[in-house]
């Protein structure tokens, strides 16, 4: 698949809007996908969700940030993650599904994986 310039530069803003989300963390699946976004440069807080060993661990864990970023992948399996954390969740903090929506805008709906962002990486 060809990267145009045009799409780099729209994953490019993405990531700026992310990095200016301030009192937030930015919850990923793994290590890949913090790689992918750290690599297009993403600065702030990534929490990676299959680090904590079960969701009553994540969940005991995050209320000391204001907002959640859920940026989980847009399979069955983080689709299902998506809907348990924010059961959990939505009654303790704001959670933000803005930026998934955003996402799959400025990539066309090609990324479905957060990991798959480093195709955009090779561009810059």
């Amino acid at each position: 698949m060809k990267i145009e310039v045009e799409d780099v530069s729209k994953v490019q803003g993405f990531i700026k809007s992310l990095n200016s989300a301030h009192n937030s963390i930015v919850v990923v699946e793994g290590k890949r996908d913090e790689d992918a976004l750290t690599k297009l440069g993403y600065d702030g807080k990534i929490c990676q969700f299959h680090s904590f060993k079960g969701l009553v661990k994540f969940a005991d864990s995050m209320p000391k940030y204001k907002n959640l970023i859920l940026l989980l992948d847009s399979d069955r399996k983080g689709r299902y993650l998506t809907k348990r954390i924010i059961s959990q969740l939505q009654h303790r903090m704001t959670i933000d599904l803005s930026y998934r929506k955003e996402l799959t805008i400025v990539t066309k709906g090609r990324i479905k994986n957060v990991e798959d962002l480093f195709m955009y990486a090779i561009e810059v």
